[in-house]
Formats: structure tokens, sequence, C-alpha cells
């Protein structure tokens, strides 16, 4: 798995970028899901990064702020038919908040934070299962997480340069789709 700094040192923000491009360079249609709670802190980071992506990406690329409860989006997504499936959520990885590692699906038992019905294990598993898409976690480390706190400085910063990462990559002509008559 690759620990990825998103917000103060430039070389490992453009690691997260490639890796990122690299994972997305073949998908059609994508879906993001931005998952967590927003009486919870740091745990709201993927609806955040959802929010701040709203209007920045293409149309191929389906934005769901699915907040504690993504298994009552799996008909939709299915519905959708994507390749690509990237779930944003708080993760604990035992690194400085504000980090972000990007984790198969197959790879995040213990990773993230437990503020939803479905472990995101089996919720990813479920979503390939219908979709058969490429489904991906991009876990951002919280640094606090407790009742009624807004996000932290160090998240908000995090949040805005993940959304700034996926909106670039995701705009880029070699990412939209060819269009053939």
């Amino acid at each position: 798995m690759s620990l990825t700094a998103v917000f103060d040192d430039p070389c490992e923000t453009v690691e997260l970028g490639d890796r990122m491009r690299s994972w997305l360079e073949d998908s059609k249609k994508t879906v993001l899901l931005g998952i967590g709670n927003r009486m919870r802190g740091d745990d709201a980071i993927g609806i955040e990064i959802v929010k701040l992506l709203k209007g920045r990406v293409p149309r191929k690329v389906e934005l769901l702020e699915c907040q504690t409860a993504p298994e009552d989006f799996i008909k939709e997504i299915s519905q959708y038919n994507p390749t690509h499936i990237l779930i944003i959520d708080a993760a604990e990885l035992d690194v400085e908040p504000g980090r972000a590692r990007i984790i198969p699906h197959d790879e995040i038992s213990g990773t993230t934070t437990s503020t939803h019905a479905i472990p995101l294990s089996i919720l990813a598993e479920i979503l390939k299962i219908n979709t058969n898409a490429k489904v991906k976690i991009l876990g951002v480390q919280p640094g606090n997480t407790g009742y009624g706190e807004e996000l932290t400085a160090e998240l908000k910063k995090a949040s805005k340069n993940i959304a700034d990462i996926l909106a670039r990559i995701l705009s880029e002509p070699s990412m939209q789709p060819i269009l053939t008559r």
C-alpha cells in the first residue's frame, strides 16, 4: 500500500496524482462515494471531498454523498454501471492527520473508522460483484472524530488538495471517453 501526504510535500502530492491517474486511465464511468459522519469532525472527510468536486468533474463521473449509509446507494451505483468506484472515507492509518492511502478493496479490513452500518470491505465486495467495476478506497487519516466537531485545519487543507487532484485528473483529456459514430 502506498502512503501519500497530500498537502505538505509536492513530491508526495504528485505520487497520489500519478497513482490515481494510472488507476483511472481506462475508466469509462466513475463513481466517487463520499462516506462519513458530519457530526464526527474529521470523519466527514469523504463527504467534504465529494462536495468540493461538485461542478468540477465531467458528466461521466457520478458523485454521491453517502454519509453513514453507503449501502443505501448500491442499487443506484449498480444502475449507473461504472467501470471504476472510488470510496473516500476516514481511515485509521496510524500516520499524521491528512495523509492518505489508496487501498485496494480487498485490503481494507481494519483500516476504516466504523461510523457506518456496513463494513467497507463488504460494501466494496458487493459493489465489485454487482458492477464488475474496479474498486478502491481512498482512506484519509483523521485527526479528531469527536462529536459535534468540524473538520480540523489539517483535514480542511487535505480535503481541498485531494479534491483538486481528483478534479484535475478526472478532467484531463486523456480521461475523457472517446466518442465514435
